[in-house]
């Protein structure tokens, strides 16, 4: 099959979640035999048209320009160039930015939308912007030959409120399972010395809540906070806790097996994401033998069930920090993996993409 993958600021992933999927979807395609191009904003340091056999189609993007409305552009030109392509297969990962040139895909490629979390509730962003997404996901939802859904509670939300089926295929994660505390020197910390989160820096992944948690705990140990932070919540938050000398802000890392090492010797992972279906930071949590305590959400306990503690306040984190040996819950740990090989695993997750494109170019026939 010829696949198309639309939507992010490219690969190999440097920014975030779809990033990483695209990523990994399109190297496992590749690896198939199938001919994958994934489209790539100009602004990624990676210049060549070529990445491990993965096709680059590189797109001028005014971002750094206009700000928000350069998506916009991005994705309208990488739908234009779509149509000089020929795809059998056109997969956009979401629809913030791409959901108002839906006619604008080529007529004869079939056109399957991720429909990633409920981006019209982010907080970030203002009623005028939350109406406006909630727009963008009806056009999209309607005008898709295909639904991909992260998560049972996106698949029930489509199915309640557009009365659409969609196929539910989470994110895949890799179980690691070659730990190198040397890592950890990196940063001059210690194994099991240390918790974190791991998170874009957004009232919705309830940052302020966990730090709060943390400055009133009884444990002084040190709390990392990885994701890039020079924004402008990123800045109120690190003026916010300027005198919480063991809250450490680190900015984004994209070094995988660094990520999972910080994980795999943390003493508590805490996932605070409230929006959204699967959340690919999660996975690799489970996949890193981290002991995890994340917000309780119907997301989260979607994934999670039992092997976890949750959260609903700061006070809910301070307990959790004064309380929770991670030597104590081996079975969460172990249930966890269990769920990444048996669900969560990349391979099934690739099958099930590679499945779907099949099943919608045979009935395309």
């Amino acid at each position: 099959m010829k696949i198309a993958i639309i939507g992010t600021r490219g690969i190999p992933n440097n920014y975030g979640g779809f990033e990483q999927f695209a990523e990994y979807l399109s190297l496992g395609l590749v690896k198939k035999g199938h001919d994958v191009t994934v489209y790539n904003s100009h602004l990624h340091p990676y210049k060549e048209s070529i990445w491990n056999g993965v096709k680059i189609e590189h797109i001028y993007d005014f971002e750094h320009i206009i700000g928000t409305a350069g998506q916009f552009v991005y994705d309208f030109l990488s739908i234009l160039n779509s149509r000089k392509k020929d795809f059998d297969i056109i997969l956009e990962l979401g629809y913030t930015s791409s959901a108002v040139f839906f006619d604008m895909h080529p007529k004869n490629s079939i056109v399957i939308t991720n429909m990633d979390g409920l981006e019209w509730k982010r907080s970030k962003y203002s009623k005028y912007v939350q109406k406006f997404l909630l727009y963008s996901e009806s056009l999209a939802a309607k005008n898709s030959d295909y639904l991909v859904s992260d998560s049972i509670g996106i698949k029930s939300y489509l199915m309640d409120k557009y009365s659409l089926e969609s196929y539910y295929i989470p994110y895949g994660a890799y179980s690691f399972n070659k730990p190198d505390k040397t890592q950890l020197q990196h940063y001059n910390l210690q194994e099991f010395s240390y918790s974190l989160l791991i998170a874009r820096l957004e009232p919705e992944n309830s940052i302020e809540m966990i730090l709060d948690g943390v400055v009133n705990s009884d444990s002084k140990t040190t709390f990392l906070v990885i994701g890039k932070n020079e924004t402008k919540y990123g800045k109120y938050l690190k003026k916010k806790y300027e005198l919480a000398t063991n809250i450490h802000f680190i900015n984004g890392i994209y070094d995988m097996n660094m990520l999972n090492n910080l994980r795999y010797f943390s003493r508590v992972y805490f996932h605070g994401h409230t929006v959204g279906g699967t959340n690919p930071s999660l996975l690799e949590a489970m996949a890193s033998n981290s002991l995890i305590c994340a917000h309780k959400n119907q997301f989260n306990s979607a994934i999670l069930g039992d092997d976890s503690f949750y959260f609903s306040s700061s006070t809910d984190v301070t307990d959790v920090l004064n309380s929770v040996a991670k030597k104590e819950h081996e079975s969460f740990l172990k249930n966890n993996l269990k769920k990444i090989d048996d669900l969560y695993s990349w391979e099934k997750i690739i099958n099930d993409y590679e499945r779907l494109f099949e099943e919608a170019l045979t009935s395309k026939v």
